[in-house]
């Protein structure tokens, strides 16, 4: 699979789950996903299994790493991940960042009523580590979808940290997604983003393709529409693949008219096929 996406011109890969530092073999799928000359390899984790896997990743060719985490509470987060230990993932964290990985960052989806006390100590928490923290919106699909009345405009964020970073509008980083970031007002040289998946849907400029376990390539998250890989990346046929590769870029929405994640029909989308 990983040849044919390469071979239909794709030259930047994150591995997504569920979890990925689940899968016994994640270091060597790295390592060969390392091999092939992608100009960025990337990884989103929850950081449980982090502590132990962050040196054997980096010495695979693993360029940067994302962390999930949604709160520094230890309480709160137990709470939040169903029985989830915050010093293991701290220690994953702290494990990636002795690593020297390109790039740390930090994803906290801010859900009204739960966690937006924490968008300033997140923040601080983050830069003093030389981290990039983002604050996601709580996207609208699958499970996602009955929090709607809960999402937290990116806007109300900023304000949250109008004190701390410099104004101005946010800009995206090219060929890093959509993620639009503010400097530092003390430091230009830390930063803080934000994913606006329900105020200001990115899908207009969207350049993502997600394969599903099953071999599936998904042109867009928020559907369940894809065209089905599965059976030529099993039989080695990287050009099949490779083909339909442009099958499902033409599958992909209009986002001049399409909305992503705040369309009714993404409330049937499931996370878990997809990863984020």
């Amino acid at each position: 699979m990983a040849e044919g996406l390469v071979r239909a011109g794709v030259r930047r890969v994150r591995l997504t789950g569920g979890e990925p530092l689940l899968h016994p073999a994640i270091v060597e799928m790295v390592a060969f996903l390392g091999s092939l000359g992608l100009d960025d390899l990337a990884l989103t984790t929850n950081a449980t299994r982090l502590e132990r896997h962050a040196v054997p990743l980096r010495d695979a060719g693993l360029m940067r790493v994302n962390v999930s985490l949604d709160t520094l509470d230890a309480a709160r987060f137990h709470r939040m991940t169903r029985g989830g230990d915050l010093e293991r993932v701290l220690r994953g964290i702290d494990a990636a960042l002795l690593a020297g990985f390109d790039e740390v960052k930090l994803n906290a989806v801010i859900v009204r009523g739960e966690n937006e006390d924490e968008i300033e100590p997140i923040t601080r928490w983050s830069w003093e580590r030389g981290i990039v923290p983002r604050f996601l919106e709580v996207m609208q699909i699958g499970e996602g979808a009955k929090l709607r009345d809960r999402v937290v405009r990116a806007s109300e964020m900023r304000a949250r940290l109008a004190h701390l970073v410099a104004g101005g509008d946010a800009l995206a980083e090219a060929n890093r997604g959509p993620a639009k970031y503010l400097v530092a007002r003390h430091d230009p040289t830390k930063k803080v983003g934000f994913i606006t998946g329900t105020s200001d849907t990115y899908c207009k400029g969207c350049d993502r393709l997600r394969v599903a376990a099953d071999g599936t390539l998904r042109p867009c998250l928020a559907t369940n529409d894809g065209v089905g890989a599965g059976q030529a990346a099993r039989t080695g046929d990287t050009a099949k693949v490779a083909a339909l590769v442009d099958d499902a870029w033409a599958k992909k929405p209009d986002g001049d008219v399409w909305k992503g994640c705040t369309e009714p029909d993404a409330a049937a989308v499931s996370m878990r096929g997809i990863g984020g």
